[in-house]
């Protein structure tokens, strides 16, 4: 469902991911935006930007499957006789949905991406590709490696998908008005998609910057999310909570617009051929 988006998107993801390992206290290596993707350009050319992309490819159709099966399963318990699913449990709903998916897909998914982009950075980086970076990982670290950050990642997997799915949903109810049947143009439903993308951005980013910190190559020097939180906010101030938040939502809403027009016209689809309406 996502690997477009994602492909198209993924060099604000890359910039998003440095500016959030990127400390206050070690001095910082980058000044900003453009300044990360000149120096990325220059020292490993525009291919230095798609670093990491090979985790999100392989992760991202097990993630949607994962989310909104989840969702489906649970909307579908918590609507009323009419059908109709309200803001509230839209939410709650959506919160399920980030928690399995964080601890079944994203969390492993994730580590692996946030290894990958730090390790170019390295003044000898030791990974040479998806496979081997895996293997080294496991090698080094065990399979519990590629598990870090796993609460900070429950949390802000979750947050995310329980704000999206909110604002999904309330703004589907209010569109609909009293007639639940009543059909959303595809480009609408990527206008609200947008829309909650922006919303979970601005919702969760402080729990976005400290899962990657959680998940880089210095995580150990956390003793765990509390610390990690607690350590940035000491040394670096509240304002790098909201580190790479103009990447990242760049990035969050287009794909967030792409894949619930695609889940949308999915469902519609699969309601004409088993008449589940």
């Amino acid at each position: 469902m996502e690997p477009l988006p994602i492909c198209i998107t993924f060099p604000t993801e890359y910039v998003k991911t440095q500016l959030q390992l990127d400390e206050k206290a070690n001095p910082p290596k980058y000044r900003g935006i453009s300044d990360c993707v000149k120096q990325t350009v220059q020292s490993h050319g525009v291919k230095g930007l798609y670093r990491g992309l090979s985790s999100l490819l392989y992760g991202s159709i097990p993630k949607s499957a994962v989310r909104f099966g989840v969702f489906e399963y649970l909307s579908n318990q918590a609507r009323d006789e009419s059908g109709r699913l309200d803001s509230t449990r839209g939410l709650l709903c959506g919160l399920g949905a980030g928690v399995f998916e964080a601890v079944l897909v994203v969390c492993p998914m994730e580590t692996i991406k946030v290894k990958f982009i730090h390790d170019q950075t390295s003044a000898n980086p030791k990974y040479k590709g998806f496979f081997h970076g895996v293997r080294e990982i496991i090698r080094a670290q065990g399979l519990r490696g590629t598990y870090q950050g796993l609460t900070a990642t429950v949390l802000k997997q979750g947050s995310n998908q329980a704000i999206r799915f909110f604002v999904m949903t309330s703004l589907k109810n209010w569109y609909k008005g009293d007639n639940p049947n009543k059909y959303i143009n595809p480009l609408v439903t990527g206008v609200f998609g947008a829309v909650a993308g922006a919303a979970s951005v601005f919702g969760n980013t402080p729990l976005d910057v400290i899962k990657t910190r959680m998940q880089g190559l210095e995580a150990h020097k956390y003793k765990n999310t509390l610390d990690c939180a607690m350590r940035i906010l000491r040394y670096e101030g509240l304002a790098a909570f909201y580190k790479g938040t103009v990447p990242r939502l760049g990035r969050v809403c287009l794909d967030v617009a792409i894949v619930f027009i695609i889940y949308e016209e999915v469902v519609k689809v699969l309601n004409k051929v088993w008449h589940t309406d």
